[in-house]
């Protein structure tokens, strides 16, 4: 029996609950409300509604912890030191094409440490989560990292124009919170990003942290942009070499 936290149990709660309106819009693609915020970067109705519901149901019991998310920025709390780090929907230009491949991503800060991360797939109904010194588990199934030592038997994921020249395997999945729990799931070898949010990544290092990975920069993370190399343990290295330029 897996034993958790009293915020980790919020948060897979709000998740579960939220992951309801995911389901029945995705279903209902072409009736969605899409406005476009930049090139690439596009929100749907879903995006905010699912970010209110898990506001409204992590402050349910936690009313004081502050917010970092996607769609609404801070919002500072009494509790500045406590953060929840929210991505209603990470890859949502997936969802609108109705490709299945999207995660809610929620992750706890305290003052500078990452204590808890979730990433759920409502699709595949896979729910991924660790906690600091706890390890990670996909439905409660302990998860460790890839043990292959070969880079040419590896398979990486970016989202980055231009990493070609790394000679590496890759694929662009869309979702930067799922590439990470793949890492940590031995699904993937690496994942590697430039000028990346925390809300999409935080809860995913989490996960490769304890799933026995390597995170550079782990302890840098902030709300600025943010470069992330993400690996398990045994092609870190020679990961990091193929990257040195990039």
């Amino acid at each position: 029996m897996i034993s958790i936290s009293a915020n980790l149990n919020i948060m897979i709660k709000a998740a579960e609950k939220a992951s309801k309106s995911i389901i029945r819009d995705f279903g209902e693609i072409e009736k969605l409300q899409v406005s476009k915020k930049g090139p690439h970067d596009f929100v749907t109705k879903t995006d905010k509604h699912v970010e209110k519901i898990l506001i409204e149901e992590l402050s349910n019991t936690k009313k004081n912890y502050s917010f970092l998310t996607e769609e609404t920025g801070i919002i500072r709390n009494k509790d500045k030191e406590n953060t929840w780090i929210i991505d209603p929907i990470d890859g949502t230009t997936n969802f609108l094409h109705g490709i299945p491949h999207f995660a809610i991503s929620i992750a706890l800060k305290s003052k500078d440490e990452l204590l808890s991360g979730l990433i759920f797939d409502p699709i595949k109904d896979e729910m991924f989560f660790a906690e600091k010194e706890k390890g990670a588990y996909l439905n409660n199934q302990r998860l460790r990292v890839s043990s292959k030592s070969s880079l040419e038997e590896c398979l990486f994921s970016s989202n980055n124009e231009g990493v070609k020249f790394c000679n590496l395997n890759m694929r662009c999945s869309g979702s930067a919170a799922l590439d990470l729990a793949y890492v940590a799931s031995g699904r993937l070898d690496g994942y590697f990003q430039k000028k990346i949010n925390l809300w999409d990544i935080a809860a995913g290092a989490l996960l490769v942290k304890e799933a026995g990975g390597i995170v550079n920069n782990y302890d840098k993370f902030d709300i600025n942009k943010i470069d992330i190399k993400a690996s398990s343990a045994a092609i870190n290295d020679k990961m990091m070499e193929k990257l040195k330029n990039f």
